[in-house]
């Protein structure tokens, strides 16, 4: 084949797929007349993300992500007027949950996905359902204590993650020497830490106490308490579709406000949890609280940050 029909060929090929992409994403009347019209609503999951959005023994999607997308589908089913709506667990990984999002395969994503601004380019998120830090996770023996006892040592993260991307910033702001190998998912990160790959696991500080909750032992495992950043935590939609996104709010947002949500954060993280009965032992943050009693879906740390001194003191004795 002549080389510029190769190209004709292959530049009709990747237009075709462009355009079929941006048909799948765009909906007409949006992603509520979708969910109306097919009666069905997709929603992108997650293997291993414990307590947000994993798979049980029995291999069926569950976590607090999970349990807060379904209390919007069940407001969705009531706002159209449906008598049932079909869910579809659709698995998403840190790689692809974005552009699955953007092309219409997943409608929203019940995982553990940080809102920040870069992000909010490309997609949407609904009012801040969690608030982490990112900190190092590593063998007690490897006395590690902060970043800084990192120089020179294999650090570890997970692809497609916020923490790798400042991993390998403060690596080159610091010259820390450090190197930074990439593990597909969460589980794969913590087995490389596990088995001697790497020195430390840099990810989210919940998601770094449940891989310590479930591991073999998990005395021999020590998180840092060194806050390398604060970031927000949010269920992800489609840009561009305010009344998908007005929908969305308002049911998170009237939930946060019942008393069935205290439950359903106390389910996940202070009460023992499928399939091991492990109990993260993770009390609400003030930070958490704070965001929960005045929503908001700001993608700026600086937001979460800070909290009122009274707020703290309130939360120290408890």
């Amino acid at each position: 084949m002549a080389l510029s029909r190769l190209l004709a060929v292959l530049t009709g090929g990747v237009l075709a797929a462009t355009l079929a992409t941006q048909a799948g994403a765009a909906e007409p009347g949006g992603t509520l007349a979708k969910i109306k019209r097919s009666g069905s609503i997709t929603l992108g999951v997650r293997d291993g993300s414990i307590p947000f959005s994993y798979l049980d023994d029995k291999q069926q999607y569950q976590g607090y992500s999970v349990d807060l997308c379904m209390k919007v589908v069940v407001a969705l089913q009531k706002q159209l007027g449906l008598t049932g709506i079909k869910v579809v667990m659709n698995p998403v990984t840190s790689a692809n949950r974005i552009p699955l999002m953007a092309n219409g395969t997943i409608d929203l994503e019940c995982g553990s996905t940080t809102n920040n601004a870069e992000r909010q380019k490309q997609v949407a998120f609904a009012p801040t359902m969690f608030v982490i830090a990112n900190r190092l996770l590593a063998k007690k023996s490897s006395h590690i204590r902060s970043l800084a006892d990192m120089k020179g040592k294999t650090l570890v993260a997970t692809a497609g993650t916020t923490t790798l991307k400042q991993m390998t910033i403060l690596n080159n702001e610091q010259q820390l020497g450090m190197n930074i190998v990439v593990g597909k998912d969460h589980p794969e990160s913590f087995l490389m830490m596990e088995t001697g790959r790497a020195v430390a696991e840099a990810n989210d500080d919940i998601l770094l106490a449940s891989q310590v909750a479930t591991a073999r032992n998990p005395g021999d495992y020590e998180i840092t308490k060194e806050a390398l950043s604060v970031e927000p935590y949010g269920i992800m939609l489609r840009r561009d579709d305010p009344e998908f996104k007005q929908a969305v709010d308002a049911a998170l947002s009237y939930f946060y406000r019942s008393d069935d949500y205290v439950k359903l954060y106390n389910k996940w993280f202070t009460s023992p949890i499928p399939p091991k009965g492990i109990n993260l032992n993770f009390p609400m943050p003030p930070q958490l609280k704070a965001v929960i009693a005045k929503p908001t879906d700001s993608p700026d740390p600086a937001a979460y940050a800070a909290v009122p001194p009274a707020q703290q003191a309130a939360s120290k004795k408890k």
